[in-house]
């Protein structure tokens, strides 16, 4: 299990997470306010502006004050990891 930071040492499982949206458009507010009223929402902003939605396979919406693009590279720095990982894997 892998976890990536979102900010304010919040962590996320790596392999849980589905989508990483921006939170301008309608449809994600929509989404962002039914888990809302479901208790699927975590906010991990600390107060701050939503810069990024995360989606996990759970149902769980994950709330951010990191851009998508800062998330996003977090999670390829985990992948990379993993292909080292498995390299090393190989040679032995």
């Amino acid at each position: 299990m892998k976890l990536i930071n979102i900010g304010f040492g919040n962590l996320i499982n790596a392999n849980r997470l589905v989508a990483i949206v921006s939170p301008e458009s309608a449809p994600i507010k929509r989404i962002i306010q039914d888990s809302k009223e479901r208790g699927m929402l975590i906010d991990a902003t600390h107060g701050r502006r939503t810069r990024a939605v995360i989606i996990t396979d759970s149902d769980h919406v994950i709330l951010t004050y990191l851009q998508s693009e800062t998330v996003a590279n977090r999670l390829n720095d985990y992948d990379d990891g993993l292909d080292e990982e498995d390299g090393e894997n190989d040679e032995q």
